[in-house]
């Protein structure tokens, strides 16, 4: 697609055929860490090959870690056995959350000097309660602009874990996965990890679960709010399962299921299922709730329109918590139902690649949906009629957000062409998305 600075599609009427999905940037970088932190070599399977799992693997290798790109998605880690190899390093990463918050908490536990940085977005995202949890444990941290947020220095210091390690989970659920991956690393005892309040996205720290069982360390969970990690037994906590299957990314598989609701289907994604550990699989629940006609085996789901006589999805309120990526494509998706769609639980937007409610409410808006908008909220009722669509001159605007630009494009599925600006920013999480789009629609 080039450097385009925008793009031009629809409008189409009907989407059918079969997506290879890329690797789940969740468990891309979460795997590509704990590969690092094990002893042994481990092979990763159809890793996502995207921007922010570039930042991950050039900060790995910065801290002088052997992580070779293979063909065909796949990629060799070979291991530190819990200690990086450098001792000191400035590391810049993007606009990379899932890669910030756990090598933020993995070098807290070096006794080394490390700086993390970003992009001016990165530096407005906050990470505050990982920090308080690590300095905790004698974690020394210091921010370098704004208290609470990146740039951060990291200097050597002494990890002693005396008490239970509390951390807030109402932000983001990225802080509980830092402190689940790292503390193993210091754990001469058995470590209690504590949640304050309401813990979002829940889906995404049964993900890290799964995975540090992969390499060999089991938490065990008394109760909804706790997290026991296991003394260490050797040097190395973390130990190579050798080789590791990246599932598809089921925030990615969403864009296609609500095509496959919207343009009649049958349209077919492959890679994640029934089998799945990501939580965004919940999503083809929203789209039944909605009225779509689904099936699903281990590892694909397909989507064969919508079982209405009208043709159109219904409008429903449903608590998105769980799926709070997914969730943005079920706003768009409105667009296309009869009545309402509220999208409850969704604060965790506002600390996204951008303010996602606000963006989100401005460009339907432009488009002439109704939206309501609140602190965790949204609305979004179809245009009265399809005279009443529009295809605004200025485009949509994806504010450098990758999902804004990828469920806009369902938007193409109304009356009129859609201008979308920057494009390109689906590189962050799925380089070839639209010419995967275009291959399925007409």
């Amino acid at each position: 697609m080039g450097t385009l600075s925008d793009i031009t599609i629809g409008p189409f009427t009907r989407a059918q055929g079969s997506i290879d999905l890329p690797g789940s940037k969740s468990i891309s970088n979460r795997a590509l860490l704990l590969a690092a932190l094990s002893s042994g070599t481990t092979t990763l399977k159809n890793l996502l090959d995207a921007d922010d799992t570039q930042v991950m693997r050039n900060a790995l290798r910065q801290l002088g870690l052997a992580v070779e790109d293979q063909a065909n998605h796949i990629c060799v880690v070979q291991g530190c056995g819990g200690q990086f190899p450098v001792r000191s390093a400035d590391l810049f990463m993007g606009n990379a959350g899932t890669a910030i918050r756990p090598l933020t908490a993995a070098l807290a536990m070096q006794g080394g000097n490390y700086r993390l940085s970003g992009v001016a977005r990165m530096h407005e995202r906050p990470i505050r309660d990982l920090v308080d949890g690590l300095r905790q444990v004698g974690a020394d941290i210091a921010y370098e602009l704004e208290d609470g947020y990146p740039p951060i220095q990291i200097n050597a210091a002494h990890i002693q874990i005396n008490d239970v390690v509390k951390v807030r989970g109402d932000v983001s659920s990225q802080f509980l996965t830092a402190l689940l991956m790292a503390l193993p690393l210091v754990a001469k005892d058995p470590v209690r990890i504590q949640v304050i309040g309401e813990l979002i996205s829940r889906p995404y720290i049964e993900i890290t679960l799964k995975l540090m069982a992969r390499f060999g360390v089991a938490v065990d969970c008394p109760d909804a709010q706790s997290f026991i990690i296991p003394a260490k037994t050797s040097e190395s906590v973390y130990v190579s399962p050798g080789s590791l299957l990246v599932e598809g990314d089921a925030s990615s598989a969403s864009y296609f299921l609500a095509l496959g609701a919207i343009g009649d289907g049958p349209v077919r994604v492959l890679g994640v299922g029934s089998d799945s550990i990501q939580g965004d699989v919940a999503f083809a629940d929203a789209l039944v709730m909605m009225g779509a006609r689904i099936t699903a085996g281990e590892d694909w789901i397909e989507v064969s329109g919508v079982k209405n006589v009208s043709g159109r999805l219904n409008g429903i309120t449903i608590d998105c918590t769980e799926i709070p990526d997914a969730a943005m494509t079920l706003a768009v998706a409105a667009l296309f139902a009869d009545g309402p769609t509220r999208l409850n639980g969704i604060a965790s937007w506002r600390v996204k690649e951008t303010d996602r409610i606000a963006a989100m409410a401005k460009e339907l808006k432009k488009i002439g949906a109704h939206v309501e908008e609140g602190a965790d909220y949204i609305v979004v009722e179809a245009p009265k009629s399809r005279s009443d669509w529009q295809s605004p001159p200025e485009g949509i605007d994806t504010y450098d957000d990758h999902r804004m630009a990828m469920c806009f494009s369902l938007a193409a599925f109304g009356p009129h062409a859609l201008k979308i600006n920057d494009p390109n920013c689906v590189a962050k999480t799925f380089p070839t998305y639209f010419g995967e789009f275009a291959a399925i629609v007409s």
